[in-house]
């Protein structure tokens, strides 16, 4: 058989930790009791067992016994580069005589008892592969308490000892509400969440990234920069291209530092609309005055809950979708939009009842705004990258990130923590300095409406404006607007200069 990239990749081996080279002496020190992010006493009473657990920094002690473990494994939510290194860091990090299950499509494999055992030659071929297929995924929410039952049910039946739910802000929710109602119910299973996202807004400080964003980012700048390059070529269009990430625009921050396009909107500057289509238009004046007829725009898929009119608007059509009991304004900025936009803005409701911001075209939108107020001939092409970034080959950055995410985990688990998130905070030094630690899940909580509910759910982390990545874009920005700044860092590299296969995210770096 040829050897693939494919083949190639199956025989990597990231570098680990030094921390995590010796997991039967690791342990982790607790630090001072930790709060949430708002409403603690709210928190408080929705998690009377696991609220306020201090942070557990690890560190080498001396060496302890392993026993044999039982620990079952869950991809929770949408795909992201990386997952499957979390399994085979999971797998490698066990006890011997151990065993790790796999539930199947998401949690509803949970609920159900769906599952596969993994062993060392059906999780081979998956190592340092994109995609979630070893498993498959779900969006299913656990909530109702026959569905925490069934899991408690699985759980017990299968003796596990851990549960690593691998997920997003929702899915670590859910694992927040697993841990404190296997502790309700004296279940021996503890729970740790692992960080997934490809939208970076799974941060703070002590979690400087989610994984899988690193790669979605550095496959969304190729296409960008293959299209800036296309466009000062043809010298004729202007490319409005939308970028995946839910709410916030740290995809789109990340993607403008690699590829400097003409203008990048964030949409966390929440500015209006008529105000984003005039510098749209004026953009356009000025590069036509010096003879370019063509440009690269970047555009958050989220902006449009940051635009003042559209945000109100949003909220009114998250609690119905008869447009006749809107308010007057909102009824006026929905009759502005082109009937193809009101479609999308009406369409199928996401698992909380929300507009499915991600369905709308913002991209076309703007170019058919654009288009009433550009005096002069303006050509357009829309693009949506998104699905291209979500399973592709992991960054060796991801690969090694998601290994030692697996691997923490075990060891949270091997130490009897529940409730917690396996993070890295020290992400910008070299891998083997990386120090593990977990992260109360209840820390990064508060509580928001949804479905017309009060819920505890871990808070979605924006761009922040006062922040350094912010800042060094701000400083940058106008100087790509008229001259052709245009970088194309190409496709990911796995071979060659540490500078070119071992880079970590422009938003990590100082």
């Amino acid at each position: 058989m040829p050897q693939t990239l494919e083949r190639l990749r199956q025989d990597y081996h990231p570098p680990v930790p030094k921390l995590l080279q010796k997991l039967s002496h690791i342990s982790f020190a607790p630090g001072k009791p930790t709060s949430s992010l708002a409403q603690p006493e709210e928190l408080k009473k929705l998690f009377p067992r696991t609220f306020g657990r201090p942070i557990a920094a690890a560190s080498l002690g001396k060496e302890r016994t392993r026993k044999p473990l039982r620990i079952g494994a869950v991809f929770s939510g949408g795909q992201a580069p990386g997952g499957h290194n979390v399994i085979a860091g999971l797998y490698d990090a066990l006890p011997e005589k151990s065993a790790l299950f796999g539930f199947l499509n998401g949690p509803t494999g949970l609920i159900s008892g769906a599952y596969k055992e993994l062993t060392r030659e059906i999780i081979a071929p998956y190592r340092n592969q994109g995609g979630f297929d070893l498993l498959g995924s779900g969006r299913t929410k656990i909530e109702t308490p026959e569905q925490f039952s069934s899991c408690l049910k699985v759980c017990q039946n299968l003796k596990l000892d851990g549960l690593v739910i691998i997920g997003g802000d929702d899915s670590n929710t859910n694992a927040a509400l697993l841990a404190e109602f296997f502790l309700s119910q004296d279940c021996a299973t503890k729970v740790i969440g692992v960080p997934k996202t490809i939208d970076g807004d799974l941060q703070n400080p002590m979690l400087p990234i989610s994984f899988g964003f690193d790669t979605a980012c550095k496959v969304y700048a190729e296409m960008i920069g293959n299209i800036a390059r296309d466009a000062a070529s043809a010298k004729k269009y202007y490319h409005f291209i939308r970028l995946m990430g839910r709410s916030a625009s740290h995809i789109a921050l990340e993607c403008a530092l690699s590829t400097h396009p003409n203008l990048t909107l964030i949409g966390e500057e929440k500015r209006g609309l008529d105000e984003i289509v005039k510098e749209i238009v004026d953009l356009i004046a000025a590069r036509a005055a010096v003879g370019k007829k063509y440009g690269v725009i970047l555009i958050p898929e989220g902006i449009i809950e940051f635009i003042p009119e559209f945000s109100q608007l949003l909220k009114e059509l998250n609690q119905t979708s008869d447009i006749k009991s809107l308010t007057p304004p909102s009824r006026h900025c929905f009759a502005q939009f082109p009937e193809e936009i009101q479609n999308q803005l009406l369409i199928e409701r996401d698992p909380h009842g929300n507009v499915q911001v991600s369905l709308i075209e913002t991209e076309r939108m703007l170019i058919e705004l654009v288009r009433k107020e550009i005096d002069g001939s303006f050509s357009a092409v829309n693009h949506f990258l998104g699905y291209e970034g979500r399973s592709g080959f992991p960054s060796n950055f991801d690969a090694a990130y998601c290994y030692a995410l697996g691997m923490t985990a075990i060891a949270l688990i091997e130490t009897g923590h529940t409730g917690y998130m396996g993070v890295i905070p020290n992400l910008r030094a070299p891998i083997e300095e990386w120090t593990p630690q977990g992260l109360p899940l209840t820390m990064l909580m508060h509580v928001e409406q949804r479905n017309g509910k009060h819920k505890p759910v871990i808070q979605k982390a924006l761009v922040d404006l006062k922040g350094k990545p912010f800042q060094k874009f701000a400083k940058m920005r106008n100087s790509w607007k008229i001259e052709d700044h245009y970088s194309n860092p190409g496709p990911i590299q796995f071979f060659g200069p540490k500078e070119l296969t071992d880079s970590i995210p422009h938003i990590l770096v100082e």
